[in-house]
Parts: C-alpha cells; structure tokens; sequence
C-alpha cells in the first residue's frame, strides 16, 4: 500500500486527504496547530463563538462529494442552511443594495437603484454564466502542470477576454457606481484587487447564482468537526502540534520530512500551505529550477487581512448576516492597500455577524461579529503593536455612528487578528491573507503547480495552486490532487490498496 502525508490541514488538505484514502492510500495528515482546519479555527470568549476563517458557503456539492466518498450523506451530519440576502451593501449615503436570492430579486434593487441597467446586469450574468462554464465546470479540476494545457485553452480565454479585469468587464455592462462596486468586490474575498484581477474570477458571479450561498450551521469550525470525524471513521492518522521543519530529497523524489516530532516518510507528499514558504522555507534552492525560482522571486502577494472579533450586549436584528459596508473610497483605497502598501485612515469593511442565522454564537440578547478589513500585507512595515489600537478605534466608530448605533457601550469581548498573525499561525509569506495574488499572470499555468516543480513526488493543494483561493477553488484543487495521486499509483505500477 502506497503511503502519502498530507502537510497541512486546512480545507484543501482534508479534502486531499479523504480522496487518497478513498483512493486506497494510507494517509497520515501533519499539522502545525493544534486543531485541523488551517484558516477556519474557532475562537471562543466570554460566551462568544466566532469562525475565524471562512464563512461563506459555495458549490455545497463540493462537500457533498467528500462524504459520498464513504457512502456517507453531508446533511447527516451538518446542516447548510440557505440565507437571502447572500449581501447586503451599506454604501457611504446610507443606501443599501441586498444582492440575493431569485434573479427577480436582483433586478428589483438594481431597478430601485438605476432601471437602466437591468438589462445591463442580465448580460453581465450570462457573461459570467460563459466564463463559469470554461473556468469552473471544464478547468478547475484540470492540473495545469504542463504548458500545452494552457496553450489549448488560449483561443477559449481570448474569446472570454481574459485579459480584460473583473472592473473592465462589469463596467463594460453596468453604469450606475454604485452596481459597478457592488458587482466588482467578488476578487476582494480571493486576495485581488479588482482593478488587477483577470476577468475569469468574474465566473464567482456565476458561481454563486447558480449554487446559492449557505451558511453551515454551527459554523465554519462545526463542517472542520464533522470533516475530521470522518476522517478518524476512516483509519486516516492525525499529527497535530507538528511543524515541518525540512524537505529533504533525492534526485526529483522528496524522501523524508524533518519536522518536530521527528522524520517522517512516505511515497506521496501533499503541501497545503502557501507555496512561497514551501518553495523559500522548506525545500532546497540548489534543487529547484531556474523558472521556480523566478516564479518565487516575482510573484505577486494578496494583501492582508486585519480582522476585528467582539461581542455584543445587545441585539441587532436588522444587520443581515454578511454586510459589506463601503467607505467614501474605492479604487484609490485598493490602490493604497495593493500597490502603494500604505495603511490608510478610511477603510471598506466586510461584516459577519452569524447570530442572525444561528443563535448559539453568543448568549441570549447577544450578537457576535466579526470584522474585516482588507489592509497591506507586512510589506508594508507596519507596526501593528502601535496601529491595531487606532484601527480598531477608528471602525468601532464608524460602526457606532452608521449601522451599529450604541456599539461604543455595549462591545464585549474584542480582540483581533493582523497579518503579523498570518504570518506566525499560518506560516503565510508577508502575512498574505490569501498567498498569491490572482492576477492573470499568476492562474492556470502560471500559478504553482498542483505537480511540485522540480520533485515529482510531490503534490500541492489550496489557496496558492490552481485554481486558487475561496473554499471552491481550494476544494477543487483537491480534486486535482486525487487525479495525480492516481498518476503517481499507476507510474509506480503499484495499486494504491
């Protein structure tokens, strides 16, 4: 029986992990913290309950699959429950914009908000439907390892206009600014900047018509639970509180993992984690080849993320659960963010606040909130010992005076998280919320390969590889990884099992 260790045990890495073993491998997951899940930890204060990573639930069938695996139903065990709105917008004057639900619910805001483009919205939808269809039904589960896959699909992406950005592409079709911001800040919850990022993450759009968005109940950290207990029904073992320290190799076959419980060997290696420390921390440079090299050296980072977590003593039933609240700002703030790497004093803020779906995130008359706002990754230099404090006073401000009225007097419980957290938990280059930036230069073949470059023994899944960030894309590459793992069992001329 072949042997593989899946290092990290974020999404992509279950996911990996539960396709091998399905496959026939035996599989031993080595994580760095203490619970599986990577990003999606689960906080706990003062009666509180706040996900830390993801919260946001697309393409539900994903998870469907890994269950199906072993015979097993998802709804058995965790419930995904549907929310209308999927967003709500807050912009600067005070207006909202709910985006969700049936498609007749769509045109009604955008009629409200400008009836001109209406028709506007339903060519952009099939214009997304189009890029859908190419880049997450045909591609997401393709490996791109080899660059005659990309050179076969460059009439389709000339077609779509690829090299177009998500800004270009919804403003080609909507005119009002308001719609034009609302429709364009999908790149914001994969790590881009929509102003840089290629038009084929406008297939987001899409992705979520058609599928819906679901909050699982319990949260995030409640599907980690329900994952890993599938996962020990399985026979597949669980290393946590372990730090890969070293890869070593032999030739293009990595042979053994130095880390700190000891060294460990396998046939198969999967990394679930950011692809620069991978290639910059853990495996030799004198290995690696001239275009890897160039690949670290010049890769592009997704910004960072600063989020604020609290309770509240009081309720507020008419925040929806997912709130994107929008500053006086737009390209100039992104700009100051990506490219200028500065921290400025406005900000645009994506709130969660779970407890208007389930309760049992806070105590009864409660809430829980999280707060995030996109902000530099540690390229930029900031100290955050001395700015977090005024950031966080800032937002709670701002909050207090729009759409949290009293929030200054009934706050409990706050705390947060800054990329200098990224970095130390996560082991995320520069703090990067989401690895690599999803720009057009950096998909498909371009961005790290699924097959490691350089070694041939090992595989790579989650936010960094193909297809990209976002639980679809990091489920997806799991898939990819399922496929080369049955390469590999076929090349040895061993089964799997």
């Amino acid at each position: 029986m072949l042997k593989a260790i899946v290092i990290g045990a974020g999404f992509g890495g279950i996911a990996s992990a539960l396709r091998l073993k399905a496959l026939g491998y035996d599989v031993h997951i080595v994580e760095k913290l203490k619970t599986l899940g990577g990003r999606a930890q689960v906080f706990k204060r003062g009666g509180y309950t706040h996900d830390a990573g993801p919260t946001v639930i697309t393409a539900p069938f994903l998870f469907d699959e890994l269950f199906a695996l072993f015979g097993e139903n998802r709804a058995d065990h965790i419930e995904f429950k549907p929310l209308t709105p999927w967003y709500r917008f807050r912009f600067p004057d005070g207006d909202t914009f709910d985006y969700g639900g049936t498609l007749d619910d769509t045109l009604s805001e955008i009629r409200r908000i400008h009836p001109p483009d209406v028709e506007g919205y339903r060519k952009l939808v099939l214009m997304s439907q189009a890029i859908f269809e190419k880049g997450f039904i045909e591609l997401a589960d393709q490996p791109f390892h080899e660059l005659k896959t990309m050179v076969k699909q460059i009439p389709s992406l000339a077609k779509l206009r690829s090299d177009r950005t998500v800004w270009q592409m919804v403003t080609r079709y909507l005119d009002h600014p308001k719609l034009q911001q609302a429709f364009s800040i999908q790149p914001l919850l994969v790590g881009g900047n929509p102003f840089d990022t290629t038009s084929i993450y406008g297939l987001i759009h899409y992705l979520e018509r058609a599928y819906g968005i679901y909050f699982a109940m319990g949260g995030t950290g409640a599907l980690v639970r329900e994952l890993h207990a599938l996962i020990h029904r399985n026979d597949i073992q669980v290393s946590t509180g372990t730090t890969v320290i070293r890869m070593h190799h032999r030739g293009k076959q990595i042979s053994k993992l130095e880390t700190t419980q000891g060294d460990m060997t396998a046939d198969l290696f999967v990394f679930n984690g950011d692809p620069l420390y991978l290639y910059r921390n853990l495996l030799p440079k004198t290995a690696q080849g001239i275009l890897t090299r160039a690949k670290v050296q010049h890769s592009k980072l997704s910004m960072g993320l600063y989020v604020l977590f609290f309770g509240t003593t009081q309720t507020y039933p008419d925040i929806a659960h997912h709130t994107i609240w929008l500053g006086t700002r737009y390209k100039a703030l992104l700009a100051d963010i990506f490219d200028r790497k500065i921290l400025p004093e406005d900000f645009s803020l994506y709130i969660h606040r779970p407890t208007a779906t389930d309760p049992s995130f806070a105590p009864i008359g409660h809430d829980s909130f999280y707060v995030l706002a996109p902000v530099p990754n540690q390229q930029a230099n900031i100290d955050w010992s001395v700015e977090e404090p005024k950031l966080r006073a800032r937002i709670i401000t701002a909050l207090d005076r729009t759409i949290l009225p009293g929030l200054s007097g009934s706050i409990a419980e706050p705390f947060s998280m800054t990329p200098d957290d990224f970095s130390d938990d996560y082991l995320s280059v520069e703090g990067a919320g989401f690895s690599i930036a999803p720009l057009f230069t950096q998909s498909a073949w371009f961005r790290f390969h699924n097959r490691a470059e350089d070694f041939d023994n090992l595989l790579l899944t989650g936010a960094g590889t193909h297809p990209g960030a976002g639980l679809p894309g990091v489920i997806s590459s799991a898939k990819i990884v399922e496929r080369l793992a049955l390469e590999f069992a076929q090349q040895a001329q061993e089964p799997a099992a």
